[in-house]
């Protein structure tokens, strides 16, 4: 519970900047340019996020390996909610020319050294403390936290788009859901420093199996199996973001759906993306995680030929279909996903292992998937889009066959020396 009340924050945190990105951040810290233009501009502040999060992998996870995880996460949180909140107390555009954007983007830049550190030692905290037959389930929690923190920021831009007029949403409407997660950063922060270390790190520090550099490690021994936990996680970014950020912005744009009617099909699909993540979960730990993820990011692969039949159409019961499967597709990819990556690695670079893999994964997954798709829907039309989330889900399925066979030198003995201690 420690670790999904921590990700749901974090996650939370990080969506209301998505959400912003498409509806307000154009107009307001980018007004000198065309409304497309003006998109696209926001969509490249937010994916600064994507590019610092594996610096903060590096960062945090090198003092998760070697201080803790319990400390680790509290810095990790606090870096993400001060972030969060001092976007909401920035001058716009009007009030500060150009230093408004580049402000815009550095706070987005600690937006995600702080997801980069708060990932990987959240599902560690989960799974370092599993039965050894309920390691996916207890890694399921931290998971959670994304689609509860999607909700969450989706469904109170919707309350306040309903309360507010467009005229006051623009000129402070928009500011209260992130001045507002500073409370939830206080009670994420009551949470997380009542709890203990976990078992695993613990016998580490007794048998001094801590490494001076983290970071040097996961290069020089276990480089193979970073590349493939990376790409192994490619297509559930592109799937998620392509899901939301995309979906939403060309759904208002292009499809001519209004931010009321939208928001609340978005968050139908979510609500099969909580569902699906721990029957995910469930079944990694019967069938395997490996298994469950080849057979999850096939059927990617064959959704993101729907794209045109479903989202092109611009039909709602379509769209809602559209949103429903590919969410649902979501939910089992992300379930078993955090399991998958940390458990490979030994426990002593653990956090800096897997918190790189997910996080790598989320520079060529989704930092620029919502910018290359509204290009590629201008350009060609939304089925280029589906089309370049099935190559993406063809890349995916070959590094999980490829992190079967890289994996099998390192995890059995990880596995025995724990068994054995």
């Amino acid at each position: 519970m420690a670790s999904l009340a921590g990700t749901a924050i974090e996650f939370f945190d990080f969506y209301i900047y998505a959400t912003a990105a498409v509806l307000v951040f154009p107009h307001l810290f980018f007004p000198n340019a065309d409304p497309t233009t003006a998109t696209l501009q926001s969509f490249a502040t937010f994916s600064i996020a994507f590019f610092a999060r594996p610096i903060g992998a590096m960062l945090f996870g090198h003092f998760g390996d070697r201080i803790g995880r319990k400390a680790t996460l509290v810095a990790a949180l606090l870096t993400m909610g001060l972030s969060t909140v001092a976007v909401g107390l920035l001058p716009t555009y009007a009030q500060a020319g150009i230093w408004a954007p580049l402000l815009l983007a550095a706070c987005r830049l600690f937006q995600g050294l702080g997801l980069g550190g708060e990932w990987g030692g959240a599902v560690l905290l989960a799974t370092e403390n599993a039965p050894d037959s309920k390691k996916a389930w207890f890694g399921m929690f931290p998971q959670l936290g994304a689609p509860i923190g999607f909700l969450c920021s989706t469904g109170i831009f919707l309350l306040i788009t309903e309360t507010l007029t467009d005229e006051q949403f623009k000129a402070f409407g928009w500011r209260i859901p992130f001045i507002a997660s500073a409370v939830l950063v206080f009670v994420g922060l009551y949470v997380r420093l009542r709890i203990s270390e976990t078992p695993a790190f613990q016998r580490a520090l007794e048998k001094d199996e801590r490494v001076r550099v983290p970071l040097a490690t996961v290069l020089t021994q276990h480089f193979w199996l970073l590349i493939m936990g990376t790409f192994g996680a490619l297509a559930t970014f592109v799937l998620f973001y392509l899901m939301t950020v995309f979906a939403l912005s060309w759904g208002i744009s292009a499809l001519h759906f209004t931010r009321d009617e939208f928001m609340p099909i978005q968050m139908l699909g979510v609500i099969f993306f909580a569902v699906t993540i721990p029957l995910s979960a469930w079944l990694a730990d019967r069938f395997g995680r490996r298994t469950v993820l080849l057979w999850t990011t096939a059927l990617i692969g064959v959704f993101g030929l729907s794209f045109e039949t479903l989202f092109g159409s611009g039909q709602t019961f379509s769209v809602i279909m559209f949103m429903i499967i590919g969410l649902a597709l979501m939910g089992f990819t992300y379930g078993p996903l955090g399991t998958a990556l940390s458990e490979p690695f030994p426990v002593g670079v653990r956090y800096t292992g897997s918190s790189l893999a997910f996080n790598l994964a989320g520079i060529f997954g989704a930092s620029l998937a919502p910018y290359i798709a509204t290009t590629l829907a201008t350009k060609y039309g939304v089925h280029a889009v589906g089309l370049y989330l099935t190559a993406a889900a063809t890349l995916t399925f070959l590094a999980l066959l490829g992190l079967g066979r890289v994996s099998g030198a390192h995890e059995p003995v990880t596995l025995r020396r724990e068994q054995t201690t």
